[in-house]
């Protein structure tokens, strides 16, 4: 089969649209994927590649069925979906078509799975792994010329923990970007918003840190986090999937799943607010949500946390 995007032009100009405007490369590719699916799927079972100009509300019906039958869970149906929907929000844009076939379509209901976060005491020893390695001497294990990475290790795990971000914001930050004497951030999230975030005093400590003894060189354009060491040319940003590997050392330090990902930072960034006061519009702010539904779900696991506490230490519960 091959790939949507290199043979369908219509697919290939809206996913050029989506880098545009600055979606997250995870984004672009579920989204070809997604829509390479579709395609496929319409070749084996209706018969030739999709017309999508011409699509009708039926199809999608019946490939809604397609993907129970196979025994698909619902939220990767809701995600196949978010990329038919956007795509067709693209068509109608562009004025090639006149209505929108996925538009209102009834889905199964997404279940409302609670978001996972790390406790405050294993995320401080999970925030400590990459210096306890860095008080190792060199060795076979830890050479030398790794020591720059863990202190760059160390600097973006507090910078996202500390100001609740996305992976993706966090990599792409320039060194503009952070005022270490405001204890500020502005960060580019989705959609190319931005927004202004307080930073921590251990993150902007452990900022100062990594560019001091890593000995970063100081640019405004240039990025927060180098993908290398200082003197590696050019200068790149440290790419998601490098911090998403890494990460896994330090979860096993720390004594923690090493499935976790970055995410879970982010997750913990709002659940240890909203457990110490924040209010839910502060929290939704700081996040970057759009929707206000997408950070009440935190306020579950949090009510979920009190009613736990209360089982097990009333005596009458």
């Amino acid at each position: 089969m091959e790939f949507a995007s290199k043979r369908d032009p219509l697919v290939q100009r809206f996913l050029q649209e989506l880098e545009v405007r600055a979606s997250s490369a995870y984004t672009v590719r579920n989204y070809a994927h997604a829509l390479r699916e579709f395609a496929h799927w319409h070749t084996e079972t209706v018969g030739g590649a999709p017309d999508w100009l011409s699509l009708k509300r039926d199809t999608f019906r019946l490939y809604i069925r397609a993907l129970g039958r196979q025994g698909l869970a619902r939220s990767p149906i809701h995600l196949r979906f978010s990329a038919l929907r956007g795509f067709y929000r693209f068509l109608l844009r562009e004025g090639l078509i006149q209505a929108h076939p996925v538009r209102d379509l009834s889905l199964p209901r997404r279940e409302r799975r609670l978001p996972h976060f790390i406790p405050a005491a294993q995320m401080a020893a999970l925030l400590e792994a990459p210096l306890r390695m860095l008080a190792t001497p060199p060795s076979k294990d830890r050479p030398e010329s790794e020591a720059a990475l863990l202190w760059r290790d160390a600097a973006i795990l507090e910078v996202i923990y500390s100001s609740g971000l996305r992976i993706s914001e966090a990599c792409g930050l320039r060194q503009s970007d952070i005022d270490l004497a405001e204890r500020r951030l502005r960060v580019r999230g989705k959609g190319r918003k931005e927004r202004e975030i307080p930073l921590g005093r251990p993150a902007a400590r452990a900022m100062e840190r990594y560019w001091k003894e890593a000995r970063i060189p100081r640019s405004p354009d240039a990025p927060a986090f180098l993908r290398g060491p200082a003197d590696s040319e050019p200068a790149q940003p440290v790419r998601p999937i490098e911090i998403q590997k890494r990460l896994k050392r330090y979860l096993l330090s720390a004594g923690l799943d090493r499935k976790l990902t970055p995410h879970k930072l982010r997750h913990s960034f709002a659940t240890h607010l909203l457990d110490r006061g924040a209010d839910l519009r502060s929290v939704q702010e700081l996040l970057g949500h759009t929707r206000l539904a997408s950070t009440e779900i935190y306020t579950h696991v949090s009510a979920e946390r009190l009613k736990q506490a209360y089982d097990a230490a009333h005596p009458r519960a």
